[in-house]
């Protein structure tokens, strides 16, 4: 991410570390009890305490996180093994604050960089992965002290900006004071037969080397654990990790036109029994090469304002755009963002049906297993669900411990990438519709909607691959869901595949146009990208119909398909 107002959201398929285990492994999680590296981590955190509070400004708060990620990969194209490799780091990420809760070194320089706050005052560093207490200790010292002097730095321009520019809006506090948390959580470990997957992977991509003109195909099988430790010289000790599991399978063409035109499907689980089986799979790789064919037969849609149907996972990443990125708390304080939602607590902003929260607690929900759970936050905050709008009405925003006037605590939503400062982000988003309708009878809702606006088709947006939107107040407020498989529906019935369109909009007019939503819930995971980096989310939605949208072409490229047949099919 370049600048705080432009967040983009993918497929979850694209963001795990690839990687893993030479042998297969039963997971066998471990007593729950802490682990030597917490004990490590408070030693430390206690001495750097009590030298610092000889200084004249000492801090007031501290908080180490350690991330191990233990990762294993497969990955291949067009029937061939192209990586198979197991990898492993750990990172510290040190959160120092001088002042006080009201104002501290994190405050924002009006005027200032916003990218340069974020990574003044968070940093990612590299520690042993051996544990070794002596050496992780060295690492946490020397990261301690350079980022109380980074503090101290910036506490005096942070006094200083006060004191020369206009008050501002929000005149709450920098940090909210929150409960003390203790928990154990058990290790995780990986389980992944390595020469099994590379079958599966050759297996997986090689129906692609039967068509010329696609030329891309990978697929890519991860795994990975990650545990988490946290402390505070507020007393917190956290001990969280997790196992993944994902196979993700991708292709693309392109048209006589030059538009490239991609195919994405990926599987997240907790185990790897969760993955889909041999045959689900290949089925899905021969829609895949059938639906890549058909998108570079199919007509280009010119820009467009109509009806449409969002599918469930389409929705998902709609109201992830246009309304979650939006109610992130600290938007609500930054003098450059566009604070769309900040004055709407207890208005009407969706239609009464709707209602829309976040729950991180969620581990799963139709079947699905949910790559945006999590326990604790990055900042030590017990995960909670958050409703978020109820029957049409807006009731809270995501916080962090950045406070903003009239919410002065967090709600377990202060997530980062590791190494990057936590701030208010999107968990698991999940969208109710009181009254729902079949999925036929939405259908037949479109075409009524069609036929009174007078209007020669209305649209379904069947699949897509994510999305990004703009939040501030010095560029346009926008948003725009970018999909894959699209569909005209005409007034009787007829359904068309048609290419090239993006759907583009602004968050209150959009929401204005709600009409009505289905009875199959689907869902979206994917990784979510904003000023604290790459967290996992979920999107979790019924299919809706929208009475009116807007659609762009898509971006084109300028050259052709390649000119040479791939060498691959002279030997298929």
């Amino acid at each position: 991410m370049q600048n705080s107002t432009m967040l983009r959201c993918r497929f979850a398929a694209a963001f795990f570390a690839v990687a893993i285990v030479a042998v297969p492994a039963p997971v066998r999680p471990q007593t729950g009890q802490p682990s030597h590296m917490l004990q490590t981590m408070k030693a430390e955190l206690t001495r750097s305490l009590a030298a610092l509070k000889k200084e004249s400004e000492p801090p007031y708060f501290i908080s180490y996180e350690v991330t191990d990620q233990r990762a294993v990969t497969v990955s291949g194209s067009f029937g061939y093994v192209t990586g198979s490799h197991e990898s492993r780091s750990r990172l510290l990420g040190v959160d120092l604050r001088v002042g006080d809760y009201s104002l501290d070194n994190t405050h924002e320089i009006r005027g200032g960089s916003s990218m340069f706050d974020f990574s003044d005052r968070f940093s990612l560093t590299q520690i042993p992965i051996d544990d070794d207490p002596a050496a992780i200790r060295s690492m946490l010292w020397l990261q301690t002290d350079r980022k109380y002097k980074q503090a101290i730095e910036r506490l005096t321009k942070v006094r200083a900006n006060v004191q020369l520019k206009v008050e501002g809006d929000d005149k709450s506090a920098d940090f909210s004071k929150e409960p003390t948390e203790k928990f154990g959580g058990k290790l995780a470990t990986l389980t992944a037969d390595t020469r099994a997957w590379e079958a599966k992977i050759r297996k997986y991509t090689a129906p692609f080397a039967r068509d010329p003109k696609i030329y891309v195909a990978q697929a890519s099988f991860s795994a990975r654990a990650e545990t988490r430790w946290f402390v505070s010289s507020e007393g917190s000790e956290i001990q969280t990790s997790d196992p993944q599991y994902q196979l993700f399978l991708s292709a693309v063409t392109k048209s006589d036109d030059g538009m490239e035109l991609p195919r994405y499907e990926s599987f997240f689980a907790f185990t790897p029994e969760g993955l889909p089986d041999d045959a689900k799979v290949m089925g899905i790789v021969e829609q895949m090469i059938r639906d890549l064919e058909a998108l570079r037969k199919a007509p280009v849609v010119d820009p467009f304002t109509g009806p449409a149907i969002l599918s469930g996972r389409a929705s998902g990443v709609f109201f992830h755009e246009v309304f979650g990125h939006r109610i992130e708390g600290h938007r609500q304080k930054a003098a450059q963002e566009g604070q769309t939602f900040r004055k709407k607590i207890n208005e009407k902003v969706l239609p009464e049906d709707f209602s829309v929260y976040f729950d991180p607690t969620q581990k799963r929900m139709g079947g699905t297993d949910l790559v945006g759970t999590f326990d604790y936050d990055d900042q030590g905050v017990k995960a909670r669900r958050v409703v978020a709008v109820e029957n049409g009405v807006f009731k809270n925003f995501l916080m962090s411990r950045s406070p903003i006037e009239g919410f002065s605590n967090s709600n377990g939503h202060g997530r980062s990438q590791p190494g990057l400062a936590p701030v208010s982000r999107q968990s698991i988003l999940i969208v109710e519709v009181a009254h729902p309708v079949s999925n036929a009878e939405l259908k037949k809702m479109l075409i009524a909607e069609v036929t009174r606006q007078n209007k020669p088709f209305g649209l379904w947006f069947e699949d897509i691959q994510g999305g990004f939107t703009l939040t501030g107040r010095t560029i346009p407020n926008a948003f725009n869901v970018l999909p894959v498989m699209v569909y005209r529906i005409y007034p009787d019935g007829r359904e068309e595949l048609v290419r090239g369109v993006d759907l583009i909009g602004t968050p209150l007019a959009a929401f204005s146009k709600l009409v009505a939503g289905d009875n199959q819930v689907k869902v979206f995971n994917g990784i979510c990208g904003a000023e604290s980096g790459g967290v996992p989310v979920s999107a979790v939605s019924p299919s809706v119909l929208i009475s009116q949208i807007e659609v762009q072409k898509k971006e084109k490229s300028q050259d052709r398909l390649p000119v040479l047949e791939a060498p691959i099919q002279e030997k298929r």
